[in-house]
């Protein structure tokens, strides 16, 4: 029977890995934004990097219920690595389809992390809140997938 500390440490790292995640996914959702030609896209990009800020507020809120109030979390080195290319894809050319890839890549590493996290022993509040936003994570993966394969069979 894993311990309180044991619980709350489980916790704390399984939210901050999603975090990390989300961070990457703010970030990565807005800057391939900026290079979609399709306006529809560009849309939907930044809505889904508001709504990564906004899932990471709701566990950011989490963890300072169970006492961490420090929570600086920048994004992980894949992150950096995959907007920087998604930037020098744009650079050379890459159109949409090679933007929508690059962000499936990143959608992939957050249905990771999430997966990742609902392995672990959660209290049932914390747990619900990770299956509801990995449920919409999972859309906009799926989305992203569809929308480039279109744009490779046109």
């Amino acid at each position: 029977m894993a311990t309180d500390t044991q619980k709350n440490y489980e916790l704390k790292s399984a939210l901050k890995s999603v975090i990390n995640v989300l961070e990457d996914g703010q970030k990565g959702m807005a800057e391939i934004g900026d290079h979609l030609k399709d306006e529809s896209l560009k849309r939907f990009f930044l809505a889904e990097s508001l709504k990564r800020a906004s899932f990471r507020g709701e566990l950011e809120n989490v963890l300072h219920r169970h006492g961490v109030h420090d929570v600086h979390e920048s994004g992980t080195a894949a992150g950096v690595v995959y907007r920087a290319w998604a930037e020098l894809k744009a650079k050379l050319g890459g159109g949409d389809h090679t933007l929508l890839e690059t962000a499936e890549q990143g959608e992939d590493e957050a249905k990771d992390a999430y997966k990742d996290a609902l392995a672990q022993d959660l209290p049932l509040p914390v747990r619900q809140l990770l299956v509801e936003q990995q449920a919409h994570v999972l859309t906009s993966h799926d989305f992203i997938r569809e929308r480039r394969d279109s744009l490779k069979a046109a």
